[in-house]
């Protein structure tokens, strides 16, 4: 592969940088090739694929626009994590029904299209492009085909370990960088899609994350942002092995870098060695998220989680004992199959023991290809709007807490 490189905001956004004729990348002038608009859904991770995806079409000479009507390709990177983001992309996709004639080329990228596969082009057949994840550096290659006319291309490969690196990647933020070290996850809760849509885990070696941050250190980023599904299940498939925490370490040492953030980071991984990091390091910023989704040790079982409410509760402890004061942020998910009103009232208790700074609820959302479905017994589906409710106000309840935790702070 050749080297890569990254292109900044002021050359790549859609605004008057983008001249018509030609786009300058480094030392290549391309043509004019069309207009893109491309719209995301979804998480950081989502975010920093759609970097890598504009910065490819680019360096192909494709130009951003920012509405779909005044672009020739308009692709959509989609999640499915959950029914309705799903429900989005297809929505998004019905609006063109009508549009066929106009000649766009439309693409479906990311989970939804992993999830789905060839059966969006049966739904949606003025779709021209459904691309997985894992496929996006072969990008070029499907583009080449569409611009020959091909109406029908597919990249929906995830059995591989080449989904870390594009070859140009377009930043959206003049000073922070999102930076994937880990990609797919091996945990296989019952309820999540993940492991079916990015695969397995597959986590890039530390020799060249360090090499591509030393890069953005040089081109002026201050901050970058680690990510992965399971962002702390990191294994360095270097000799040298090194651990997650002591990745923070050096990436915190990176002359020019000024903050370190990662996420998401799962339970069953999470020790002591990470918040000692966090204690003997200023750069790395005092914030964890970690996902309980449950204060029932028996929906977690039922979830699969591989922690009891207690083992979750010894992590926290292990945070709050720290040195520095780190804020704490979670994931609940409301309504899961065979959650009792015990189970939601211990749910309830958690966050009030916890206090956390910030929570996202959602209601349980079924998903195909997932271990559930496929339960010799399934749990009745409990429907618990008022549980719902109740937990997206205290949702809401922690996010004032945590406006004015942070702000007590900057007062002392």
């Amino acid at each position: 592969m050749s080297r890569a490189f990254d292109i900044g905001l002021e050359s790549l956004a859609g605004n008057s940088s983008l001249r018509t004729g030609s786009v300058r990348t480094g030392d290549l002038a391309l043509p004019n090739r069309g207009t893109f608009c491309l719209e995301t859904f979804g998480c950081q991770m989502n975010d920093h694929d759609s970097e890598k995806v504009a910065g490819l079409l680019m360096s192909r000479g494709y130009q951003q626009v920012e509405s779909p009507e005044a672009a020739s390709v308009i692709f959509y990177n989609t999640c499915s994590i959950r029914e309705k983001a799903a429900q989005k992309v297809f929505s998004r996709l019905g609006e063109f029904r009508e549009k066929q004639h106009e000649g766009k080329i439309i693409g479906v990228l990311g989970c939804v299209a992993q999830q789905e596969g060839e059966a969006i082009f049966k739904r949606a057949p003025w779709v021209s492009l459904v691309c997985g994840s894992a496929s996006y550096r072969k990008l070029p290659e499907m583009l080449a085909e569409l611009e020959n006319g091909n109406h029908r291309v597919t990249g929906l490969d995830n059995d591989t370990d080449e989904t870390f690196e594009t070859p140009v990647t377009r930043r959206d933020n003049p000073w922070r960088a999102f930076l994937t070290i880990i990609e797919g996850c091996d945990k296989a809760c019952s309820y999540c899609v993940v492991p079916y849509t990015r695969g397995p885990e597959r986590s890039r070696s530390s020799e060249s994350i360090l090499r591509e941050v030393h890069q953005l250190s040089a081109a002026g980023y201050t901050e970058v942002q680690l990510l992965g599904q399971t962002v702390n299940s990191y294994a360095d498939p270097m000799a040298s092995g090194m651990k997650f925490s002591a990745l923070l370490r050096a990436v915190a040492d990176v002359p020019g870098i000024r903050r370190v953030r990662f996420t998401t980071s799962h339970p069953r991984d999470f020790g002591r060695d990470i918040v000692d990091a966090i204690d003997a390091e200023p750069k790395l910023c005092e914030h964890v998220h970690l996902p309980v989704q449950s204060g029932s040790s028996q929906v977690l079982r039922a979830m699969q989680r591989t922690y009891t409410r207690d083992e979750y509760l010894e992590k926290v402890a292990l945070i709050r004992a720290a040195k520095r004061q780190i804020s704490i942020t979670t994931d609940i998910i409301v309504g899961f199959p065979g959650e009792t009103d015990a189970d939601f009232a211990e749910t309830l208790s958690l966050l009030d023991e916890v206090q956390y700074d910030g929570v996202f609820a959602f209601k349980y959302s079924p998903r195909p290809h997932t271990p559930l479905p496929r339960c010799p017994t399934p749990f009745p589906r409990k429907k618990n709007p008022g549980g719902w409710l109740h937990c997206r106000k205290n949702s809401a309840r922690f996010r004032r807490r945590a406006a004015w935790n942070t702000w007590a702070r900057r007062l002392k």
